[in-house]
């Protein structure tokens, strides 16, 4: 069972997105701590005993993964959300090997990121392999078609529909429909959500 007001440590060095992000949480009924960069919440460690850290990928200085490894090397269990930049799939998929338990791409929806910090702090850190859902994807994987499977793979990696299509020797469009039924076979909601149970799945190249 989560506590009756959750914490939630948002970590960004841009003011006005660390603001809004924290209104939108508090609004929500999470007790929030923002820093404004990796080395506050690292000196702050002590005190990081429950909740959930909401990180920017991208800061000056320590950045969301440099965070990251820091505190799983220090033995820091609490659950990580990335937040990241459109086009930093490769960064994202790199967190979550690291056990970022989910990544945002900004800029999100409101209700992306209250269901990605709910799912955080229910969960308490990454999916484990049994875990049902996981286990449904990769069945799901298995139903697809030999190039939805090489979309997918560049998918994952960070390609672009562009790149993907000067790989595959295919048009950008063709990419597009082929990213479309691999879509609706894993039944991945985004990008993100299908990055996520690839990675945790160990489909992620690289």
């Amino acid at each position: 069972m989560m506590p009756a007001s959750p914490r939630v440590h948002v970590v960004d060095d841009d003011p006005a997105m660390r603001d809004a992000v924290a209104f939108l949480l508090e609004t929500a009924g999470f007790t929030v701590k923002v820093y404004d960069g990796a080395e506050p919440v690292l000196a702050a460690l002590p005190e990081l005993t429950t909740g959930c850290i909401l990180s920017d990928i991208r800061m000056p200085g320590l950045d969301g993964l440099a965070l990251l490894r820091r505190l799983r090397a220090g033995g820091h269990a609490l659950p990580v959300i990335m937040m990241t930049g459109q086009g930093d799939v490769p960064l994202a998929v790199e967190a979550m090997k690291l056990g970022a338990c989910d990544f945002i791409e900004k800029p999100f929806d409101d209700e992306v990121l209250l269901q990605a910090v709910n799912s955080a702090l229910e969960r308490g850190g990454p999916a484990e392999a049994e875990d049902p859902t996981l286990r449904e994807f990769v069945r799901r994987v298995g139903t697809l078609s030999e190039r939805e499977r090489q979309v997918l793979d560049h998918l994952v990696a960070g390609g672009t529909s562009k790149e993907i299509g000067r790989t595959l020797d295919i048009s950008p469009r063709t990419v597009e429909i082929y990213r479309a039924k691999l879509m609706t076979k894993t039944q991945a909601g985004n990008l993100s959500e299908l990055v996520r149970w690839a990675v945790l799945a160990g489909l992620a190249r690289g």
